[in-house]
This record gives structure tokens, sequence and C-alpha cells, in this order.
């Protein structure tokens, strides 16, 4: 970071949670979110979130919710949620964060929108999404796609991966930039990424 005296960017995110400002308006109520390291470390200059491919399965007007789970699923559940950040680690409001992905059994649908789901991040740039962790598929290893559009300035399109995941070493598409930080919560898990917008 610079040495002018903009607070850095854990001291943003440790003062967000100590004013307990994770309980979002529109949000779901349940949460199992723990503090998690940010994804990757930001200091002023780094470079933006590597984007990648939205892949075939990419389906547009998706709804406006954070809670994607769906009645009668069997997969573990998972909130996913960080800041969505400049390149001087500047939080940014009102950025649209589009999730999508496979389902419990590696399938998405194109025909409805399981499993799909935008929302804005806050005053503080946060979002947060209560979901599933999705199937592998054929080619594959286990992933979410997302889309992160600064209205009127740039649009991200990318990939988030998980830990640990023996298929990783075999997905032409993996990068470790784009791995997730993650934790147990009992029977569910806790999932973080900060994407870097290429803003100043």
């Amino acid at each position: 970071m610079s040495t002018h005296s903009t607070p850095s960017r854990r001291q943003l995110l440790h003062g967000a949670l100590a004013a307990g400002s994770l309980g979002l308006t529109g949000y779901p109520d349940a949460t199992f979110a723990q503090e998690l390291a940010p994804t990757p470390q930001c200091h002023d200059g780094d470079p933006p979130t590597e984007p990648q491919t939205e892949g075939p399965f990419y389906k547009p007007r998706s709804p406006a919710r954070a809670d994607l789970t769906e009645p009668g699923a069997k997969a573990r559940l998972v909130e996913l949620s960080g800041y969505v950040l400049t390149r001087s680690c500047r939080p940014v409001p009102r950025v649209l964060v589009d999730l999508w992905h496979a389902d419990e059994h590696g399938d998405y649908d194109n025909r409805t929108f399981r499993y799909r789901g935008h929302i804005l991040t806050d005053a503080a740039g946060r979002y947060r999404f209560r979901t599933i962790e999705p199937a592998l598929y054929p080619g594959r290893t286990r992933h979410y796609h997302a889309k992160v559009l600064a209205t009127g300035r740039q649009l991200l399109t990318t990939q988030l991966y998980f830990p640990d995941e023996p298929m990783n070493a075999r997905d032409g598409f993996f990068s470790r930039e784009l791995l997730m930080r993650v934790a147990n919560s009992g029977e569910a898990m806790s999932a973080r990424f900060d994407f870097v917008l290429d803003l100043r």
C-alpha cells in the first residue's frame, strides 16, 4: 500500500466485521460465514483478477437473489462471500455479481434458473451467496462461474476453484490465482474470494 493515510484493506475488513455489518439487507438470514483471509492479498497496484471463459452454459437475466439453494438438494451447503475491490484496494459499491454453477449431479439448468442468481455489492463492496458445492462433470474440476460488472466501467468474467481437488491438476482451465479460501463449518462450508477489478 502507499504511504498516505488511506486505511489498508485488512483494516477495512476488520472494521466491517467489528461493526457486525455482515447482516446485509436481502441476504440470507442463516449464515455460517467465518472470517477467512483475503484472496488474493491486496496491495496497491496488484494485478486485477484473472479473467476466464464464461463457458457454454451462461444464461443472461438471472434472478436477483443471494440464496441459490433448492428444496431437496442433498449437496453440501456453501456460503460464498467476499469483496469487490479496485487495484488500490478500495471497495466498489453497487457492483453486479452474477453467479452460476452445476448442480449436485454435474448438470447445468438451461431451461430455468436453478443455481443462478445475481446481487449487488453493498456500500462496503461486499457480496454473499448461499448455495451448494457443485459436482464434477467430465473434463472439469469443481468450480463456480462469475461475472462482475461495475456499471458502465468494466465487466470481469471468470471462474472460482476449490482447493485440494484432485481434478484441479487435470483441468486445463484451472488457475491457482482463482482458488477460493475455504473453511468447514460443520456439515457446511464457508468460501471466500475477493475480486480485484482493473480500476483505480
